[in-house]
């Protein structure tokens, strides 16, 4: 029964934890006509990746900025809960809480600088691109 329990906590866990993101999975673009009340989802009518728009190299490679800095960005954010983990499991031990300070001072570290750059590539893409700053 424990064991069926415990099966049961991370299936509801799961089903909580996915929920939003299934909501929310269709991005509308505004541009888009409205087709009986309901919103046409952008991949149809010209979105970010849609067959109407065409892109150019500058904003592909925007774009892969763009998500290498999300993606480094989510690896800082990991280990700043890996580290406030180790900080936290220490357990009074000196050499593993010095361990934990110094990975969430590297977390923290990385975080600024993967924000201040994406401030410089949103600056520099839109002087560049469309030229306003």
């Amino acid at each position: 029964m424990n064991i069926f329990r415990k099966v049961l906590d991370k299936i509801i866990f799961a089903v909580l934890f996915f929920l939003p993101a299934t909501a929310s999975a269709q991005i509308v673009n505004p541009r888009c006509t409205v087709v009986g009340g309901i919103p046409i989802p952008s991949a149809f009518c010209g979105g970010i990746f849609g067959p109407a728009r065409q892109r150019t190299a500058t904003d592909f490679i925007v774009e892969v900025i763009n998500i290498a800095l999300f993606v480094v960005g989510l690896l800082a954010v990991v280990f700043l809960i890996i580290g406030g983990f180790r900080y936290i499991t220490a357990a009074g031990n000196e050499e593993q809480v010095e361990g934990a300070k110094q990975t969430i001072f590297h977390a923290i570290i990385g975080l600024i600088i993967v924000i201040l750059s994406f401030v410089i590539v949103r600056v520099i893409s839109n002087a560049l691109i469309s030229g306003r700053a």
